[in-house]
């Protein structure tokens, strides 16, 4: 339903040749401004129109693609991170207006999984010379994300790699998080519903995923696919924390699927509870004790 509005939509609604680039000016600590200049320079030299907005605060980049959709805009192209892409699609989804993801932030996760150039002048000559195709976006609580949704070990991880402020760029933050979380981790005291089966168990992280990636390019959910109408949801039994190294190096070369202790299923929707729960949605982490996930099929127009 999704895809056909858009598809619909999208003979309307396109009224001007301009494309919005939206710029995340803290991404990658201000690498996103100099991405964005190098975007400027070969739009002019192609002539093709386009129109700069800075974000300024959080969901900002909602609102300027909301903006978009009513200027008619041919495109959206988005400078920053995976939570900058998030944000921008949820002003899009639904227009068929297609966006662009040029990466230029700390972990460019979602580009992983979509297999689009992660050098981001080579990302706007894919974007220029490609056309868009439909791509899935799952809804939490009313709020839309690309890539993947987690609570328990992963926001630890998280939590950790804040200490570094943005100041390193890539995966080595992310692992040394990850090292760090080892031992500070409590295991999650999980409620879950899935295709009518409630479950309660300790766990060391559950996901609800669109994408591969986490972390700068660790591989949570290997089996994912951002276009196959389904929410890939994971739950990991809680371990020892002396086994949680000897699971860490195997998750690393993309065998979490693999444990005996891991539950995944396709599903379109599911619903997961915590005392106390913190959810990591693209790199966000919110307090979030009851969350409802659904799976919305091609709710966007991305070029990928």
């Amino acid at each position: 339903m999704w895809a056909l509005s858009a598809l619909r939509e999208s003979k309307f609604r396109k009224t001007t040749t301009m494309r919005m680039l939206i710029v995340n000016p803290i991404a990658g600590c201000g690498y996103a401004l100099k991405v964005m200049e190098q975007v400027q320079s070969v739009l002019t030299a192609r002539n093709l129109p386009f129109r700069v907005m800075r974000t300024e605060y959080p969901g900002y980049a909602a609102k300027l693609a909301r903006e978009a959709v009513e200027m008619g805009c041919e495109a959206v192209y988005v400078i920053g991170g995976d939570g900058t892409f998030s944000e921008a699609a949820r002003g899009l989804a639904g227009s068929g207006i297609p966006i662009g993801l040029i990466p230029a932030g700390t972990g460019n996760d979602f580009v992983k999984t979509l297999g689009t150039p992660k050098e981001p002048m080579a990302a706007l000559d894919f974007i220029l010379s490609h056309e868009p195709r439909l791509c899935d976006a799952i809804d939490l609580n009313g709020q839309m994300f690309l890539n993947v949704a987690g609570a328990g070990f992963d926001v630890t991880v998280l939590e950790n790699v804040a200490d570094f402020g943005g100041k390193i760029r890539g995966l080595l933050p992310y692992l040394i998080g990850l090292i760090r979380a080892i031992w500070k981790h409590q295991p999650l005291q999980l409620t879950y519903t899935v295709d009518g089966k409630t479950q309660t168990k300790d766990a060391l992280l559950c996901i609800a995923a669109n994408g591969k990636w986490i972390g700068g390019g660790i591989p949570i959910c290997p089996d994912a696919v951002p276009n196959d109408g389904k929410i890939d949801f994971m739950v990991v039994g809680h371990q020892p924390r002396w086994k949680v190294p000897y699971y860490l190096v195997r998750m690393m070369m993309k065998q979490i699927l693999n444990f005996s202790f891991t539950e995944h299923v396709l599903c379109d929707k599911v619903t997961v509870s915590s005392p106390g729960m913190h959810v990591e949605v693209d790199g966000e982490i919110i307090p979030c004790e009851h969350a409802e996930f659904t799976m919305h099929p091609g709710a966007l127009m991305l070029y990928w």
